[in-house]
C-alpha cells in the first residue's frame, strides 16, 4: 500500500500576513489530516502549559449544523482555514499543473513518524462546520485557506482576527431576509406576519415594531425588534424551524403532528394548511384584547414603560398559548373579546406596569407572566 497523499489545486494569495494557498478539498479529506486544537492547560512539572488556540467544541453546535448539511439548500459559502506543517507541503508541477502535495512526515535519520497523517494540519476556523461532518457520508468540497509553515502565535493573531473581529449580523434583519425565501418556512411566514402587525391600521402594533431591528426615520413609538416578535410567535408555529423550512424547500406537504403537538405549537395547523391568515387573526385578536384591557399602559413608550416593549411582550406572548388553548380545543380563531374576558380577571392595573414592579429582564417578564397565569386561574374558577 503507497503513501497517502492528498495532492490539490491551488491559487496562491499574497496579502501582509505573507503567501496562503486557496483551493477546494473534500470534507472527509479534510478531516482525515485535520487535528482539533483545543485550548487547554497541561501541567508539566509543575509548570501550567497553555496549548492550542480552538475553542472546546459545542456539541449542540455540530449537532444543529449536521442537521442543516443535510437540507436541500445547505451550504458553506465562506472558507475553512487550516494550518499544515511546513514539513508535510510540498509544491509539485509547473505552470497551470502545480499542485500542493500534502503527506505525513517521517525523519529520515531516525526513521521515526513526527508527525502521522492525521495530524498534518490544525484547524484555525471551521471546526465546528467540518466535524459536522464526521459520521455522516456527506462529503462536499470545501474552500479552504491553507496556511503552510506559520508559528503558534501567527495561528493564534489569525483565529482571534475572524472571530472576534466579526460584527455579529442583526437579527432582525436576518428574519427580514427570509421575505425573500421562495420556499414556505415558519420563520418567512414570521415575517409576513411582522409585516401586517406593525403596518395594518386596525394592528394595536402599528408602527411598534423596528423592521430591522433599528429606528425608523421618521417614525416614534416604535417598543420592539422584529426579532423579538418572530421570536415570540416562532414556537407556536413549529418546534424544528430548520427542518420545517427544508420540508417547504423541497416542495413536500406538512406532516401532521397530533393533538399532543398542538398544545404546544397551537398555530402549527393552521401554517400546515396554509392559512396564516387565521395565524394573524388570533394574534390581532390577543393583542387587540391586552390593548383594550391596558389601553394607557399599551401606549406608554416612555422610560420605565413595560407593557408594549420586549418584557412586556416576552410575557403577554408566552401567555398566549395558555389563553388560547383556555378557549378552544382544535385550530380555530378565538375572538377578542373572549381573550378580553380572561384579561379582565388578571389583578393588575394601568399604573404597574412599570420596570420597578417588573423589572429587565427574564426575571421581570417570568413574573408578568406568574401574574396573567394567575388571572387565566381566578378565571376558570369563576367558570365553574
Amino acid at each position: 500500500m503507497g503513501e497517502e497523499v492528498i495532492s490539490i489545486p491551488y491559487f496562491e494569495v499574497e496579502q501582509s500576513v505573507g503567501i496562503f494557498y486557496s483551493s477546494v478539498v473534500s470534507a472527509q479529506k479534510l478531516l482525515k489530516i485535520c487535528q482539533f486544537d483545543f485550548r487547554q492547560i497541561r501541567d508539566n512539572g509543575g509548570v501550567k502549559d497553555f496549548l492550542g488556540i480552538q475553542r472546546p467544541l459545542k456539541d449542540d453546535r455540530v449537532r444543529e449544523i449536521r442537521r442543516f448539511i443535510s437540507t436541500v439548500d445547505a451550504s458553506f459559502p465562506t472558507s475553512l482555514v487550516i494550518s499544515v506543517d511546513e514539513r508535510c507541503a510540498s509544491i509539485v508541477g509547473e505552470g497551470s499543473d502545480r499542485r500542493l502535495e500534502l503527506r505525513a512526515f517521517k525523519n529520515d535519520e531516525t526513521g521515526i513518524l513526527e508527525v502521522p497523517f492525521d495530524s498534518i494540519a490544525k484547524i484555525i476556523d471551521g471546526q465546528h462546520r467540518l466535524k459536522a461532518f464526521e459520521g455522516t457520508s456527506i462529503d462536499w468540497g470545501l474552500t479552504v485557506n491553507i496556511f503552510v509553515g506559520v508559528d503558534e502565535g501567527t495561528q493564534a493573531m489569525l483565529f482571534s482576527k475572524v472571530n472576534l473581529a466579526q460584527t455579529k449580523v442583526n437579527k432582525s434583519l436576518v428574519y427580514d431576509l427570509f421575505s425573500l425565501d421562495k420556499g414556505r418556512s415558519p420563520e418567512k411566514t414570521c415575517h409576513e406576519l411582522v409585516v401586517n402587525l406593525n403596518d395594518m391600521e386596525r394592528s394595536p402594533l402599528n408602527s411598534k415594531i423596528k423592521r430591522l431591528g433599528s429606528a425608523t426615520e421618521g417614525v416614534f413609538g416604535e417598543t420592539l425588534s422584529q426579532a423579538t416578535v418572530v421570536k415570540g410567535i416562532l414556537p407556536l408555529i413549529t418546534k424544528d424551524a430548520l427542518g420545517d423550512r427544508d420540508i417547504g424547500k423541497r416542495g413536500e406537504d406538512f406532516p401532521e403532528r397530533g393533538s399532543k403537538d398542538f398544545e404546544r405549537r397551537i398555530f402549527y395547523p393552521f401554517f400546515k394548511e396554509r392559512e396564516d391568515h387565521k395565524i394573524l387573526a388570533a394574534v390581532l385578536n390577543y393583542y387587540s384584547a391586552i390593548a383594550e384591557r391596558w389601553p394607557t399602559a399599551w401606549d406608554n413608550t416612555g422610560r420605565g414603560a413595560v407593557l408594549s416593549k420586549t418584557n412586556g411582550f416576552n410575557a403577554t406572548v408566552r401567555f398566549l398559548r395558555d389563553a388560547y388553548l383556555h378557549l378552544t380545543s382544535k385550530p380555530e380563531v378565538p375572538s377578542k373579546s373572549s381573550f378580553l374576558e380572561i384579561l379582565r380577571r388578571v389583578d393588575l392595573e394601568d399604573k404597574d406596569f412599570t420596570t420597578e414592579m417588573f423589572p429587565p429582564g427574564s426575571s421581570g417578564a417570568s413574573l408578568l407572566y406568574g401574574h396573567l397565569k394567575a388571572g387565566l386561574s381566578q378565571f376558570e374558577r369563576d367558570e365553574v
